[in-house]
């Protein structure tokens, strides 16, 4: 079904049924997403106060055959909040919807707006002795609502899971105008069709996510952090298996960092320090947290010590307080800055079973070196498989050089989406489809899968109005 622009001849209708205020003058960012890989070409956007509001805008949209685009925080990097082509869409913001409803430290439910910004989720959860631990490089400005579209990953999904883990509950309008009002914080709740996973991970596809029941979880009262120097990612797979069975579920964060990423970080963020001395060329961030201090620095101790014995580990050293933990944290976290300072030719956000985590990338190491002399940073969360695999142009390349690299861009991602997949991984681990991954989807997804999945759009969406070009073309 064609759309209609979003004009002013369209929208004095819709005018007549929300207060001005909630119509907003368009803004710097929300027309472009954070690489640059797309711009929108206009559209209105709009500021809703309350449920009531998306649902009156959805409503009318549904019937005025208007497409519309949820914007959160605009961190996505798939093109998913940003229409580069077709009819200028309706633009929804949540930002004014950011209130914290409720928290329940009994039930340990925080209940909360979808436009609230995930690092004042963490901060009114650890206000009251809990812990809400999604934990993502741009938690200073996504929106728990995009989070949730997206279904988030960040470093602590070994031990917590993804956004997706972290919910209980949804209140969403769906592209009828309806509200589905599923704000409950049961754990166990069998009565049919799981609308809550359906629209977790949509990316506004299905409706548009007004507000979220969090599953908290006890504030740990020791952590202890390590950054060490390994011989291999395969040795970092072996410590992972090793340090599940001696920490249990402890473990909070596992993560891979190349020499290359510590290089850019000494180019890019200057004052950056690295803990350990020597010119290795992988490291790991580990965490371990538990709620009450019973050995567990002594156990982390331990744990290394048999790790350097065994070759895996050539050098280690623990957080001895609170601000080098954080110190510890940054130089993950300040990573995809350095990666964007640098200017990467090519970005890859794969997963792929931790058994073959060396295989893609010696593989992937060997694939972009037919293209020349190409730095790579590999890094990310080795915990559960998913490794960020970003291609850049050599040092010092000069503007026809670069340019010439950059023709190899579509064929480079072709290849290394193709050896995840080949690897029984996903070309896309926690940044979604967007419309940056469509081809990519067909391409890959089952085919019944993906009839399914057009079925759901289709019963649910029909008009199309969703976040159109989205996950599916």
């Amino acid at each position: 079904m064609t759309l209609r622009p979003a004009d002013d001849s369209v929208l004095a209708s819709l005018r007549d049924v929300l207060p001005e205020r909630v119509f907003a003058e368009m803004r710097p960012g929300v027309l472009e997403e954070p690489r640059g890989r797309f711009r929108g070409s206009g559209g209105q956007l709009l500021r809703p106060e309350c449920t009531g509001q998306v649902a009156e805008i959805i409503r009318w949209a549904n019937a005025a055959r208007v497409g519309v685009i949820p914007f959160g925080g605009g961190t996505g990097l798939v093109g998913g909040h940003v229409l580069p082509d077709g009819p200028a869409p309706l633009i929804l913001s949540l930002e004014r919807m950011s209130t914290v409803f409720d928290i329940d430290p009994v039930d340990n439910v925080l209940v909360v707006g979808a436009g609230a910004v995930l690092a004042d989720v963490q901060t009114a959860a650890k206000d009251a002795d809990r812990l809400f631990p999604l934990s993502i490089a741009s938690e200073g400005s996504c929106q728990i609502g995009g989070n949730l579209a997206t279904n988030a990953g960040g470093m602590q999904v070994v031990r917590y899971g993804s956004a997706r883990d972290l919910c209980l509950g949804l209140e969403a309008v769906l592209p009828d105008g309806s509200i589905y009002r599923g704000l409950n914080c049961l754990r166990k709740d069998n009565t049919g069709y799981d609308l809550r996973n359906l629209l977790i991970g949509s990316e506004g596809t299905l409706g548009v996510i007004t507000a979220a029941t969090l599953a908290l979880h006890p504030l740990p009262g020791v952590t202890v952090s390590a950054f060490a120097a390994i011989s291999s990612p395969s040795a970092g797979v072996r410590m992972l298996r090793e340090a599940a069975d001696r920490l249990g579920n402890t473990l909070s964060v596992f993560e891979l960092i190349s020499k290359t990423g510590v290089d850019f970080l000494r180019e890019t963020v200057p004052g950056t320090r690295i803990p350990l001395s020597g010119d290795d060329a992988w490291y790991l961030l580990v965490e371990v947290a538990d709620a009450h201090d019973s050995g567990i620095e002594s156990r982390v101790e331990d744990f290394l010590a048999r790790q350097l014995e065994d070759g895996r580990v050539s050098d280690a050293v623990l957080a001895a307080n609170e601000a080098q933990r954080q110190a510890f944290r940054h130089i993950r976290e300040m990573l995809p800055e350095a990666n964007r300072r640098i200017g990467a030719i090519a970005s890859h956000d794969i997963s792929v079973p931790a058994s073959r985590i060396q295989e893609f990338i010696d593989r992937g190491l060997a694939l972009v070196a037919e293209f020349g002399p190409l730095r790579v940073n590999c890094f990310g969360h080795i915990g559960d498989g998913n490794l960020h695999f970003n291609i850049f142009p050599p040092a010092g390349c000069s503007p026809d050089e670069l340019e010439s690299v950059r023709r190899n861009r579509d064929e480079i991602t072709r290849r290394i989406h193709a050896l995840a997949v080949a690897c029984q991984g996903s070309f896309s681990a926690e940044h979604g489809v967007g419309r940056l991954k469509t081809g990519e989807l067909n391409r890959y997804g089952d085919p019944g899968r993906l009839r399914a999945m057009r079925g759901i759009k289709a019963a649910l969406d029909p008009s199309g109005i969703m976040n159109p070009g989205a996950v599916l073309d």
